[in-house]
C-alpha cells in the first residue's frame, strides 16, 4: 500500500491571508506596524542573515507559511545573550520555529582540526561569531525565557542530524537527542514543508501541540504507547545473538541482560510474540538501544546508526523509539517515518512563491558571501541517491529525487533576468545536491517503496535505476536559448559514474556549461577508503575525464578538471594517502585547498570514526575500520595531499622514512619530496612566525550540513594540463 499525504497547497488559507504578501517578512516591530500586523502567528528564529531566496531554509519556510495565510516574522541572528531580542516581534500566536540556519552551527564555526573559523558565509560581511554554538539549543532556551507558554518547534539541518543520540565530534562524546536538550515540543526533520504546514493549521484550529503525534518527518518525546514493539537487534543482530531475558526473572536479572534496551516497556506496550503472526507495520515501532547503551557500547552505537539508515525509505520505514534516561525521569524519543517527497507540481509551486531573491534591506549594504555564490543560481532538484557515507544530504533530504518541471525552471531563469539587480546574463548554476540526477528514479514505484539499500549507485549502479540524462540535456538547450541569457554554468557536484552512461550529457557540459574549470569529487584513488565512503572506483573518474577532455578539445577549449579529495576518512591508511599523493604528482595536480574528514552528526562515516566498526555491513560480523583520530596523523594525511608545499616536506620525509619508503625522497620525477628544504619553510621557521598555510575556508552548499569546499584559489590548482590515462 503506497503512502499518500495531503497536497501541500490544498489547505484552506488562514484568515490572515487578507493582509496579502509582504515585500519582506518582518524582522522588527516597526516592520510589523508597516504591514498593519498587531502580532505574528509564527516567529522563525535562524542563525543565518535573512535572505529572501529559496536556497535559504527560513525564507522558504516563511514564504510557504505566508502562502497559507499565516503572518510570519523572522528573527535572524538575534543576540542570544539578551532575552529581549527574542521579544522583538512579540508573542507568537501559534508557535516558535527554531533553526540553526543552512548549516550545523558547529560545522559552521569549527574546522576538522577543531579550530575556530575566521568567517561565516551566512553573516553580513562574512563576520564570524554572530550565532552561538549549538544554536538550536541556545535559541530554544531563549524562546522559552521570552514566551515560555508558546509551542516550540525545532528544525533545519542541525536538528535533523541530531534527532537521535549522536556522536559529537567537537566534544568527543555521544550527546542526547537535541529534542531532549532543547526541551522542544516537536522536531521536524528533513525538508519539512508538509509537517510544518500541517502543524500550523492544526495549532490554528486549536489542537494542543502535545497531541500532534501522527505526522511523518516529526520527532517528539513521550512515555507509553499502544503500538507493537520490535527490538532493533532482531532486525540486525550486533554480534552474537543473546537469549531473550526471562520475563518472569527478577528485575535485576532482566536489567543486566545483554539485549536489554533500557527501561522496562510500559504496561500497555504490546510486544511482538515470537510467531509468524501478521503485524500491522503502520503501527509498529522499532525499539533502538537506549542513549545510555549507545554511550557505553560502541557496537550498539554502530548498530543504532545502521538501523536508522535502513529505516530511511519513506515507502517502508517504520517509527523508531530510543529511551533517554532511566527511571521515572526518562523519556522515549519517538521518530516518525520520513516525510513523503514533494511532487513536481508541489516543487514548482514552492519555488515560485514571491521571493525577492534579495537580502533583507538591512543587509543590502553589506556583503553576504553565501548569497553572492547563489543569487544567480536555480534549484532544479532535491535529494540524492548516492548515499556517500560521509555526506548528510541523504539523511536530510532523502534519496528519492524530487524534480521541478522544465517550465518552472525556465520561468525562474526569466525572473532572474528581469528582476535581479546585477544580472549580466550568466546563470551560475542549474542543480541542487547533485548536477545530474534530474528526473532520475526507480523504474517502478513498487520496487522503490520496498528497497532498503542506502545507495542506488554503490557498489554498482542498480539495474532498476533510470539513468536517462535526456531531460537534462533538453533543459540545458532550452535554458541557454532564452533571450538575455549568455552562459549557464553547472556548479553542483557531478556524479561522474552516472554521467559516463550519457556521453551526450558530458558533451553538453564540456562544450556549453563549463567555464574552463570543472570541480569534481573522486574523493580518493584507493579501494579501501572508497568502499568506506561508498564512492565508485577511480576508473569511473578516468572514463569521465577521457570523455570530458575529448569533447573540450572538439570545441577548441582548454579545460581542466579540479578533483577534490578527503584526507583521514575512516578506512584510510598512511599507505592509501601516499598512493593518492603519488597519483596526484603523476597527473600533475597540486591541490591548493584540501579537506580532512569532518565527522558530521548521524553520518555513517561518523559512526565508523567514533566506534571503529563498519555499520555499512551487518554488525554481526563486527568488521573493524581503521580510523585516524590523532590530530598529528590527520595532519599528516592532509600533508600528503599538499605534497608540493615545502612546509609539509619535513613531516613527509619523516613519515616516508618510517614507512620504509625513503626511495621517494629526492629530486627525481618518480620521487615525492626533495631531500633539501628551502630557507624559511622549516617547522622551526613556522613557529618563529613564517607564513603558515591557511585552514580550508567555508563556502556554500545547500542543506548538507557540511562545510562546502572553498573555490577561491582553485584556478591555481593544476600546474599543467593533466595527462590522459
Amino acid at each position: 500500500m503506497v503512502a499518500v499525504s495531503k497536497p501541500l497547497f490544498s489547505y484552506r488559507p488562514y484568515w490572515a491571508k487578507r493582509f496579502g504578501v509582504a515585500s519582506y517578512l518582518p524582522t522588527t516591530r516597526a516592520e510589523m506596524d508597516e504591514l498593519g500586523w498587531d502580532s505574528c502567528d509564527v516567529v522563525l528564529v535562524t542563525g543565518d542573515a535573512y535572505i529572501d531566496h529559496p536556497s535559504f531554509g527560513m525564507a522558504l519556510v516563511g514564504r510557504l507559511l505566508e502562502s497559507h495565510g499565516f503572518r510570519v516574522g523572522i528573527l535572524d541572528q538575534p543576540d542570544w545573550r539578551n532575552t529581549e531580542a527574542f521579544r522583538e516581534l512579540g508573542r507568537p500566536n501559534l508557535f516558535w520555529g527554531v533553526s540553526a540556519g543552512n548549516m550545523d552551527s558547529m560545522v559552521n564555526r569549527y574546522t576538522s582540526d577543531r579550530k575556530i573559523r575566521s568567517d561565516d558565509a551566512y553573516s553580513p560581511d562574512g563576520a564570524a561569531g554572530l550565532r552561538p554554538d549549538r544554536s538550536v539549543i541556545v535559541y530554544s532556551q531563549k524562546c522559552r525565557e521570552a514566551y515560555g507558554d508558546v509551542p516550540l518547534v525545532v528544525g533545519g539541518i542541525e536538528a535533523s542530524l541530531r534527532r537521535i543520540a549522536h556522536y559529537d565530534y567537537w566534544s568527543d562524546k555521544v550527546r542526547r537527542s537535541v529534542l531532549v536538550d532543547s526541551h522542544a515540543d516537536l522536531l521536524v526533520y528533513g525538508n519539512a514543508e508538509r509537517a510544518i504546514v500541517e502543524v500550523a493549521h492544526r495549532l490554528a484550529a486549536g489542537a494542543p501541540i502535545d497531541e500532534i503525534r501522527d505526522l511523518r518527518g516529526t520527532a517528539f518525546t513521550r512515555n507509553g504507547h499502544d503500538w507493537s514493539e520490535l527490538d532493533s537487534t532482531s532486525l540486525d543482530a550486533p554480534g552474537r545473538v543473546e537469549p531473550m531475558p526471562d520475563p518472569y526473572a527478577m528485575e535485576e536479572v532482566r536489567q543486566a541482560a545483554p539485549c536489554n534496551t533500557g527501561e522496562a516497556a510500559p504496561a500497555e506496550t504490546k510486544l511482538i510474540p515470537l510467531t509468524r503472526k501478521k503485524v500491522d507495520r503502520s503501527r509498529q515501532v522499532i525499539r533502538m538501544p537506549s542513549f545510555e547503551q549507545v554511550v557505553a557500547d560502541p557496537i550498539l552505537y554502530a548498530h543504532a546508526s545502521r538501523i536508522l539508515h535502513l529505516e530511511s525509505n519513506p515507502g517502508n520505514a517504520r517509527a523508531l523509539v530510543q529511551r533517554h534516561g532511566v527511571g521515572p525521569k526518562g523519556v522515549d524519543v519517538w521518530i516518525n517515518p520520513p516525510p513523503l517527497p514533494l511532487t513536481t507540481l508541489e516543487m514548482d509551486a514552492l519555488y515560485e512563491l514571491p521571493y525577492t531573491r534579495l537580502p533583507h534591506p538591512k543587509h543590502q549594504a553589506t556583503k553576504l558571501p553565501a548569497y553572492e555564490m547563489i543569487k544567480f543560481s536555480v534549484t532544479i532538484l532535491r535529494g540524492c541517491f548516492g548515499g556517500c557515507s560521509f555526506c548528510s544530504i541523504t539523511e536530510h533530504e532523502g534519496r528519492i529525487i524530487q524534480s521541478r518541471s522544465e517550465k518552472s525552471i525556465l520561468g525562474e531563469i526569466e525572473r532572474i533576468r528581469d528582476q535581479t539587480p546585477g544580472f549580466t546574463g550568466n546563470i551560475s548554476d542549474l542543480g541542487g545536491p547533485t548536477a545530474n540526477m534530474y528526473r532520475m528514479a526507480c523504474k517502478t514505484r513498487e520496487i522503490e517503496s520496498a528497497c532498503r539499500k542506502p545507495s542506488c549507485v554503490f557498489p554498482d549502479i542498480c539495474d532498476n535505476l533510470g539513468t536517462d540524462h535526456a531531460p537534462l540535456v533538453t533543459l540545458y538547450k532550452k535554458a541557454r536559448a532564452l533571450k538575455g541569457v549568455k552562459r549557464i554554468f553547472i556548479a553542483s557536484g557531478v556524479r561522474y559514474d552516472l554521467a559516463v552512461r550519457s556521453p551526450e550529457w558530458i558533451k553538453e557540459l564540456a562544450q556549453h556549461h563549463t567555464g574552463g574549470y570543472l570541480k569534481i569529487a573522486p574523493e580518493h584513488t584507493e579501494d579501501g577508503p572508497l568502499k568506506h565512503m561508498m564512492k565508485p572506483g577511480i576508473g569511473a573518474y578516468d572514463r569521465f575525464k577521457e570523455l570530458f577532455d575529448r569533447y573540450s578539445e572538439e570545441a577548441g577549449k582548454e579545460q581542466y578538471l579540479i578533483p577534490y579529495f578527503i584526507a583521514a576518512h575512516p578506512g584510510t591508511t598512511d599507505e592509501d594517502m601516499l598512493n593518492l599523493a603519488l597519483w596526484l604528482k603523476k597527473n600533475g595536480f597540486r591541490p591548493d585547498q584540501v579537506q580532512a574528514f569532518l565527522p558530521a552528526p548521524m553520518a555513517s562515516a561518523t559512526a565508523m570514526y567514533h566506534t571503529g566498526y563498519n555499520p555499512l555491513k551487518s554488525l554481526k560480523a563486527r568488521e573493524r575500520v581503521h580510523v585516524e583520530k590523532d590530530l598529528s596523523r590527520r595532519r599528516l594525511h592532509k600533508a600528503f595531499l599538499r605534497y608540493h608545499d615545502p612546509h609539509n616536506w619535513p613531516v613527509l620525509r619523516e613519515a616516508l622514512t618510517k614507512m620504509g619508503r625513503s626511495d621517494l625522497i629526492g629530486g627525481g620525477k618518480h620521487q615525492l619530496v626533495p631531500s633539501w628544504q628551502p630557507a624559511g619553510t622549516s617547522a622551526a621557521d613556522r613557529r618563529g612566525g613564517s607564513r603558515a598555510r591557511l585552514q580550508p575556508g567555508v563556502a556554500l552548499t545547500q542543506h548538507t550540513g557540511l562545510p562546502p569546499r572553498q573555490t577561491r584559489d582553485s584556478r591555481r590548482t593544476p600546474i599543467r594540463k593533466p595527462k590522459s590515462r
